[in-house]
Order: structure tokens, then sequence, then C-alpha cells
């Protein structure tokens, strides 16, 4: 029997307030209206920006709410004016959009869409402002248009990548935010010619995605530890700035995957290119002053504090070094992100040592211990609301690492 046109009932993890554990209740999702999508979500992950407005910090609380960025699942109805996609379609919903009618989205430069560009204050859906979730007649309210902390969500038809209905959805899943940053930082941004040499500053998730696309690349040194990565320096060895420390070879680690404080200078006058993913403004200085004069690119991916700023000596540019930031990996979501998930289907790309654990909806509370505490890289959420917990021993065995502190 059709659902679709009516209210679907099912089992959501809501944050009812700042930092306080997630309740699985069960709530109404109402049909989607014109330009969106109901999605069923068959899997989902926890991301840090998860966590940030979860805790509520640095931002306007926004409760109750339904997080959650990183998922994929299957289309289950479509509201008037979808043409692009259809029910039975397997996608992943993504935090940013692609209208394919902005400036943005009609240029080969930009991915940053002027209609569904990322909003993190705004609670409800672009086509009334109002939200697709109640509990009780009482609005529970949207994160980031995706809202895949629900066994069904509703999203913006532009914000739905339709991808191969063989790919494994509990895999690929994180290629909807976290992996695709990273990765495309460096094969999209940064562009590392194969022999060439690449510095990642921060390895949590998103810097070992940058490693993994180095490593695709066929960077001949990859300044970190594992993942592909080469080689790695440990700066507490050191009392000078990382963009004057030379390399040295086969240094062991402080703290194994702590690589928001394992940086490193190639000898030989700078690394090809770097990718800062800390957020703190001191590593994106040493990123950039880092590079070779001359060829040497910098890339910044990581968030900075909403009041951060940094200085450099203008002569760094002067000496041809290059600069940049990037969004999302500079991917388009509806038109780059299937042919992502293409990449991981010929085995070219490497998913699966990304997620270190798997618990069902009901231990989501768990997911975010295990983050909070730094044990681990994703965690996927399985939406049977069953089953047990899992770990991949096998990733695992390079951890702890721990959290940036500047």
């Amino acid at each position: 029997m059709s659902i679709a046109g009516q209210v679907i009932r099912c089992k959501a993890a809501v944050a009812w307030e700042a930092g306080k554990p997630l309740f699985v209740k069960e709530i109404e999702v109402a049909p989607p209206q014109k330009n969106e999508v109901r999605v069923k979500i068959h899997f989902t992950s926890l991301c840090h920006t998860d966590v940030y407005f979860w805790e509520a910090k640095g931002q306007n609380p926004l409760f109750p709410r339904i997080l959650g960025h990183e998922a994929g699942g299957v289309v289950e109805s479509v509201g008037k004016g979808v043409i692009d996609v259809q029910p039975g379609d397997h996608v992943l919903p993504i935090f940013t959009g692609e209208c394919k009618e902005c400036p943005h989205c009609l240029s080969e430069a930009s991915n940053m869409c002027d209609l569904l560009r990322i909003n993190t204050e705004r609670g409800g859906m672009l086509h009334d402002g109002h939200t697709r979730f109640s509990k009780d007649g009482k609005p529970i309210y949207h994160f980031l248009g995706t809202s895949t902390f629900s066994k069904y969500t509703v999203v913006h038809v532009g914000q739905v990548a339709k991808i191969n209905p063989e790919a494994p959805l509990d895999k690929v899943c994180v290629l909807s935010c976290e992996m695709s940053t990273g990765f495309g930082a460096t094969v999209n941004v940064a562009k590392p010619k194969k022999g060439g040499f690449v510095a990642v500053f921060g390895l949590g998730a998103v810097g070992l995605a940058a490693a993994e696309g180095a490593r695709v690349c066929e960077a001949s040194r990859i300044i970190a530890k594992k993942f592909g990565c080469t080689e790695f320096v440990n700066l507490k060895d050191h009392n000078k700035p990382v963009q004057e420390v030379g390399f040295l070879e086969n240094s062991i680690p402080y703290t194994l995957l702590n690589f928001e404080h394992l940086i490193a200078e190639m000898t030989g006058g700078g690394v090809d290119c770097s990718i800062e993913c800390t957020g703190s403004t001191q590593a994106m200085v040493s990123a950039f002053e880092c590079v070779h004069d001359g060829w040497g690119v910098a890339v910044l991916v990581g968030v900075p504090s909403r009041d951060d700023s940094f200085k450099t000596h203008p002569i760094h540019f002067l000496n041809e070094r290059t600069l940049r930031g990037t969004f999302f990996g500079n991917y388009k979501p509806r038109s780059d992100i299937p042919g992502v998930v293409e990449k991981y289907m010929k085995k070219e790309l490497e998913l699966d040592k990304f997620i270190t654990h798997s618990v069902p909806l009901l231990d989501i509370n768990k997911a975010f211990e295990y983050m909070l505490r730094g044990e681990g890289l994703r965690c996927m959420i399985r939406m049977d609301a069953s089953g047990t917990t899992w770990i991949n021993s096998t990733t695992l065995f390079y951890l702890p690492f721990t959290p940036y502190v500047e």
C-alpha cells in the first residue's frame, strides 16, 4: 500500500536541548511539497558538525531539532515539480545544494549555489518556511536541510544526488560530507602531480580524506602516517615554526594519529601543495608558508571561528605561492557526486577504512560518545533501530587520536 501523500510515523533521534542525550521517538513526517523529496534513510553517520550544533556552542540554539547530514537512502515520494528523481531512486542527501539555475551553478568554477548554499540557522523548508517534522502537533526543526537522524526525512530536490543503485549505502553515504570535502580539496583544488609532495594538516576524517586524495593522485610523499600517507614529523620535537622545520626520516609521533600536532616541511624548498583541515589560523599560516615558492599551492578546508583572522607577509604571494579556499571539495552535489560514487565502485577510491564503528539507531548516543572521546573516524548509524554495535578493529589499530586544540 502506497504511503505517498500521507503523513508517515517513524522513529527519529531528536535533540530536545543542547548537549543532552538524543531521544529516539516516534514522530510525524509530512508529505513533500513543491520541489521536495521524501527519503527513507537506510544509513547515516555522525559528523563533527552535528556535534558542534548539538552542543550549541557559538551559534543561536534551535531546538527541538533532528540533526544528521551524512546519509544514504531511497526516495519514497516526490513533491510537485520534481522530475530529476523518482520513487525507488537511491540518493545521498547533501547539506549543500545545486539548483542548476543560479550564476554559481551555471559556472564550471563554483559550487556555491545561491539558493541552496549551506544555512545552519534555517529550521524549516525553503518552499514555505515550515518544518515537515512534528511530535504531538508541535514542530521539530530541520538541520542543514537534511535531518538524516530520522528514518524518513524531507529534502529539497536540489540537495539529493541520485547514485548507482548497486552502490552500498552504508559505505558511500560518507561521500555526502567529510569524504568529498577532504578528497575533493586535494584532487579538485590542490591537484598534486604524480610524484609530488603533499602535506596534510589535521588527521581527522576530513584530513584523512585529503590524504586519500593525494594517494589517488599518486603523490610520492604524503606527509602523514596512515591511510596511504608515507611520512610524518612531530612538532613537539622542535622549537621552530613548521615552515622552518626540516623533514625527519622515520620520526615517531607522540600520539599515533594526533596529526593536528604532526606537521611537516619537506627539505629542498617546501611541499608542492598542502591541505589545511583543522580550522586553526596558526595551521593555516603554516600550511601556506610551507609550500614551495614558484608553484606551491595551499588549500584551506578547516572552518575557523567567526572572529578569527591571520596575517602572513605579502612576499609569500609575490614569490608565487598560491592560497586557495574550498567548500565541499569544489564538488557540485547533483552533477559530481554520482561520479565520485563510481570511483568507489571501480575500486579507485577507498571508503571502508573510514568507518570505524556501527550502531543501531537506538544506540545513537554511543556515536556521540565515541566522537567526543576521539575514538574513531565515522560511526555508521543503522536506521533499522535494532541490532548490535560493532567496531572495525583493523582501523582502530591506528587510534586513538586527539582533536586539534590550539
